[in-house]
This record gives C-alpha cells, sequence and structure tokens, in this order.
C-alpha cells in the first residue's frame, strides 16, 4: 500500500495538458484538496481520449482505485501541468499515471486502476488494438491483474470505529447513475478534518470502489486509526461499497 509509483518515462506517449488551480478546489489553507485533484484526473483522461482519437471508440471507463500521493502541496495561486501515462495495462483495463506540477511548486502523483467498459452490459470491455499499442509505449508490463489493496472492518475494530452520515446529492451522479467516484473524496475529507496530522506531506490518500452507491441510497462513513493509518469505509447498512485509507509516506 506505500509502495511507490512508478516514475516519468524518458519514452512513449505521455499526454501533457495544464490549467490553472481553480478557487474552488482549495480548502482553507489555500492549498489543493484531494477532491479537487480527483477531478483534475479525470479531466485529464478525458482530453487524453480526445488527443489520443479514441474518446468516441472508449467514452466510459469505471475507475476501480485512486492512488494520490502528496509530496508537495499545490498552493493556490498557480498554473498546474498535468502530465499523463499508462504504467500497466491489460487488454480490458490499465494503470494511468498522471503527475500534477504547480508553476510556483508543488508536486502531487496519482495513479488509477481504469477497466474500459461496455455502456449497455457495465461489463469489461476490449480496447481497440491501436489504442492499446499506444498506451503500451510507456510500459513493459502488458498483463496487470486487478488486486485490492484495502482491508475490510475488522470485527476487533468496530466497537472502536466512529461513525458519520454521508448526504448524497442529485449532482453527485453520474452517466451511469452511480455516485461519481470524486465524490467519495468529499467522504475523506470530512473525516481527516479530524486528523490533521495526516494532512502533513508528504502522504498516501486511497479510495477503492468495491460497488456502486445510488443516490437512493443511504450512506455512512466508518473510520478507525490501526496501524499509523486512518481506514475508512463508505457503506450501505453493513455493505462496505468502498474503502479509503490515508497514511504518511
Amino acid at each position: 500500500m506505500r509502495q511507490p509509483l512508478s516514475d516519468l518515462p524518458d519514452r512513449g506517449y505521455v499526454f501533457r495538458t495544464g490549467w490553472k488551480l481553480a478557487t474552488s478546489d482549495i480548502d482553507h489553507r489555500l492549498l489543493a484538496r484531494l477532491d479537487g485533484v480527483a477531478r483534475y484526473i479525470q479531466e485529464v483522461g478525458a482530453e487524453h481520449l480526445i488527443d489520443a482519437g479514441y474518446a468516441e471508440i472508449h467514452p466510459h471507463w469505471i475507475v476501480q482505485r485512486t492512488v494520490i500521493d502528496v509530496i508537495e502541496p499545490i498552493e493556490w495561486p498557480s498554473d498546474i501541468t498535468f502530465r499523463r501515462w499508462c504504467s500497466g495495462i491489460s487488454l480490458r483495463w490499465c494503470s494511468m499515471r498522471v503527475r500534477l506540477d504547480g508553476s510556483d511548486g508543488g508536486r502531487i502523483e496519482t495513479e488509477a486502476f481504469w477497466i474500459n467498459v461496455n455502456k449497455d452490459t457495465l461489463t469489461p470491455s476490449l480496447m481497440a488494438d491501436g489504442f492499446f499499442n499506444r498506451l503500451a509505449t510507456t510500459t513493459e508490463i502488458h498483463r496487470i491483474k486487478w488486486r485490492e489493496w484495502l482491508p475490510g472492518p475488522a470485527e476487533s475494530t468496530d466497537s472502536a470505529a466512529t461513525e458519520i452520515p454521508f448526504a448524497l446529492r442529485y449532482t453527485d451522479g453520474d452517466l451511469f447513475e452511480h455516485v461519481n467516484n470524486t465524490v467519495y473524496w468529499h467522504g475523506v475529507h470530512e473525516v481527516l478534518a479530524h486528523a490533521p496530522d495526516l494532512f502533513e506531506p508528504p502522504y498516501r490518500a486511497i479510495v477503492e470502489y468495491r460497488k456502486p452507491i445510488t443516490l437512493d441510497e443511504s450512506v455512512t462513513i466508518r473510520s478507525v486509526t490501526r496501524d499509523d493509518a486512518l481506514h475508512i469505509w463508505f457503506c450501505v447498512d453493513d455493505d462496505v461499497r468502498a474503502a479509503a485509507l490515508v497514511c504518511k509516506l
């Protein structure tokens, strides 16, 4: 869970774009928030598909896990340069790295496990050969497999866990009528507000998405500090729909 992310490659297809850090995506310290970073890497991914020429062929992706490493916070005002490349790939999914560099300092490293899906069946779908081959130019890992990193709640820690409600809004939905992946990071911030020491860089934050949440469901967030890390679970009744973790690097 704390292994370093891959380095920026010196060859292959690395997509680059950039824009200003928005005031709507900063906290009270003027630093880029985690939910803002999650939205940015989602938008960079959309631009990357257009740049590669596959936005119409592969428009639908579901993220299975997002890792955000805040090496040095990016502070407002700042322009952000984004670089996105593939760090591992298989026929139906891939791991995509995005590096964020602030114009006045700050660096955030991210990696997300993305699954190419058929919109009607919501099942994994094969990538086009041309798209696969272009992404594969930045990695020698061409047969990645999914495995969960984060544990579920342990019975021994259930009594020590805190629980808060997590209200959903109509605008939290995505085109699949599920809660958008970026929304979970609002919940991470709600819990982190009570553990400010973990906000000191460098730190890592992870969200793993297990089952979709729909807008008509009642969600609670359970959390506990264990093994010098903050563990978080998004639950509908006793069903864990997503797990998160924040730890020092």
